[in-house]
């Protein structure tokens, strides 16, 4: 149910964009996202950065979008979403010696911090490349086409990412188990 509530959002923006336009559904997303946040904190007493900083970039991008009547602007925050997560995944391994893909997942399984290393470049460059595609398909393909893209290419790409990356966790623990004992 959790993961529903975090596509809504989404959802609703694209069933907006379908039956309305762009501007209706960039309006739609914002007060979806604003709900979707009001209903986080009164459930938890309290937001995820994540969270915070996905509310901060629709108000603003979606804003500005609203604002002077240009979809260029929603479409920007996606690349600009992708960004920050690379960058935070990046600036808090390297530079506070935090691996964020290690504290979400380390729970689960324990690994070498090179393994986890790598799963953290990886997803950087995971976000690097979905923010690139981003402004490739947005500003060189028709709206309608952008529209699919964030909503089923992009989710779909994470999905694919999240499982390789479960696969490659797995076994590295499976090749670390059997590994003889010396």
């Amino acid at each position: 149910m959790k993961q529903l509530a975090e596509f809504l959002p989404l959802i609703i923006f694209f069933v907006v964009y379908k039956t309305v336009d762009i501007y209706a559904a960039t309006g739609a997303l914002m007060a979806a996202t604003c709900i979707q946040m009001l209903v986080f904190w009164i459930k938890n007493k309290k937001l995820e950065k994540m969270h915070l900083i996905t509310l901060v970039l629709v108000l603003f991008f979606g804003g500005l979008t609203m604002f002077f009547q240009d979809d260029a602007f929603i479409k920007w925050k996606v690349t600009a979403v992708n960004a920050l997560f690379a960058i935070g995944l990046l600036v808090s391994r390297y530079g506070f010696q935090k691996n964020l893909i290690k504290q979400m997942l380390g729970k689960e399984m324990t690994l070498p911090d090179a393994i986890w290393d790598k799963a953290n470049v990886a997803w950087a460059l995971f976000f690097v490349i979905c923010g690139g595609l981003n402004v490739y398909v947005a500003f060189n393909m028709p709206q309608e086409v952008w529209v699919n893209f964030k909503v089923f290419g992009l989710l779909g790409m994470t999905l694919l990412f999240t499982f390789a990356t479960a696969i490659y966790l797995y076994r590295q623990q499976q090749a670390l188990e059997n590994k003889p004992q010396i």
